[in-house]
C-alpha cells in the first residue's frame, strides 16, 4: 500500500506533470470519504490558478457509434498537432452491483501507450447524463497537470446529456448513417446542444449513406434557433478505421474555439458553467442536510407510506414532510 501524500506533495506532483500523482489525486476527488474530500478540496484550491487553459470537448453518441475508436484516432491527431490529451472516459455503472466495466483503457491501446496522453476510466455511478459525479474536479486536475485538450466520453445511453454540455466548451455528437431513420430518434434537445456532428463509419458501402446523412443533419440543424454565440453547427463525415475526416473534425473544433473567443462567448460560457455547478452542489448539500436528519427521514418515510396507500394527497404529504 502506498504511503499517503501530503497536500504539498499532491500539488507539486500535479504541477510537475507526474501522472501517478495526478491519478491518485483524481481517486481522492472521486472518493466519498470525508477525510479524502477535505484533502481533495485543499489540493484543488491550490492548483486552481493553473487551470482553465484547455479546450474541453464532450463526446457523446448512441452505443455502437464508435466513441472509443473515434477518440483513439482523434487523440492521435491532437498529439500530432502538439497537444497534450487527457481522456476522461465514463463507463456505465451497474444499477444493481454498482460495478462498471472500465475497459476504455484497453480499447484505446495505441493511444494509452502515447507519452502525452492520460486516460482515466471512471464509473458513472448512475449519474444523470452518464457523467461521473466528480468529473469537473478531474478536469481541473488534468488542466493543472498541463493537459490542454480534455476529452470527456459519456455513456451515451439516451439519458439527458445536459451535464456534459455544462462541463465542456465544445459538444460533439457522433452519429451513424444507414441505421434506418437518419435521425435515429435522437432527442431534439441533444441535437440543439451539439456544436458539431460527426457521422462515423463513413467508409466502404456506407460512404454514400454518410454523405446523404450529412446533408440531412445539416438541414435539420438549420431549423434550430440561432445559437447565443452566433456559431452555426457543422456536420462532418469520418472513418476511424480508414483515418479519414478526423483532421476535418479537429479543424471544426479549432474554428469554433477561435469564433467563440473572438465573440467573448468562450469566457462567458465558462462563467455560466461555474455558476451551474455551484448551484448543483448547493442543491446536493441541501439534500444531504435533510437526509442526515432523523426526524425528517421519519416524516419522509411516513409520507411515502401514506401516498402508497392512497391516504393523502401529494401536496399534503409535502407539507407534512417539511413542517417545522
Amino acid at each position: 500500500m502506498k504511503a499517503p501524500l501530503t497536500i504539498k506533495e499532491y500539488v507539486e506532483g500535479i504541477l510537475n506533470k507526474d501522472i501517478s500523482v495526478l491519478a491518485r489525486a483524481i481517486t481522492l476527488a472521486e472518493s466519498n470519504k470525508a477525510e479524502h474530500q477535505e484533502i481533495s478540496k485543499q489540493v484543488i484550491e491550490k492548483i486552481l490558478p493553473h487551470t482553465g487553459n484547455s479546450v474541453r470537448i464532450g463526446i457523446t453518441g448512441v452505443p455502437g457509434v464508435g466513441k472509443s475508436t473515434f477518440i483513439e484516432i482523434f487523440g492521435q491527431v491532437l498529439i500530432e498537432n502538439k497537444h497534450r490529451v487527457a481522456v476522461l472516459a465514463v463507463d456505465p455503472s451497474s444499477t444493481l452491483s454498482k460495478g462498471s466495466i472500465l475497459g476504455d483503457k484497453t480499447r484505446m491501446e495505441k493511444l494509452s501507450s502515447t507519452g502525452d496522453v492520460f486516460i482515466r476510466p471512471s464509473p458513472s455511478g448512475g449519474s444523470l447524463g452518464g457523467v461521473a459525479r466528480k468529473t469537473r474536479e478531474s478536469i481541473l486536475l488534468c488542466e493543472a497537470a498541463g493537459f490542454d485538450y480534455i476529452l470527456i466520453e459519456t455513456v451515451g445511453v439516451g439519458q439527458s446529456e445536459t451535464e456534459v454540455h455544462n462541463l465542456t466548451d465544445f459538444f460533439l455528437l457522433l452519429m451513424l448513417a444507414g441505421a434506418g431513420d437518419e435521425l435515429q430518434g435522437i432527442k431534439r434537445g441533444i441535437m440543439e446542444m451539439a456544436d458539431g456532428i460527426a457521422i462515423t463509419k463513413a467508409d466502404g458501402t456506407n460512404a454514400d449513406k454518410a454523405k446523404a446523412a450529412r446533408v440531412e443533419y445539416s438541414n435539420a440543424l438549420h431549423l434550430f434557433p440561432p445559437t447565443e454565440s452566433g456559431w452555426i453547427p457543422e456536420v462532418k463525415t469520418c472513418s476511424s478505421t480508414q483515418n479519414t475526416g478526423i483532421e476535418e473534425v479537429y479543424a471544426m473544433i479549432e474554428k469554433y474555439i477561435r469564433h467563440t473567443k473572438a465573440k467573448h462567448y468562450f469566457t462567458q460560457k465558462r462563467q455560466e458553467q461555474s455558476l451551474f455547478w455551484f448551484e448543483s452542489l448547493v442543491q446536493e448539500k441541501i439534500r444531504e442536510h435533510f437526509f442526515s436528519n432523523a426526524a425528517f427521514i421519519k416524516r419522509y418515510q411516513q409520507a411515502k407510506a401514506k401516498i402508497s396507500n392512497n391516504q393523502t394527497t401529494i401536496p399534503l404529504a409535502i407539507s407534512a414532510v417539511f413542517k417545522e
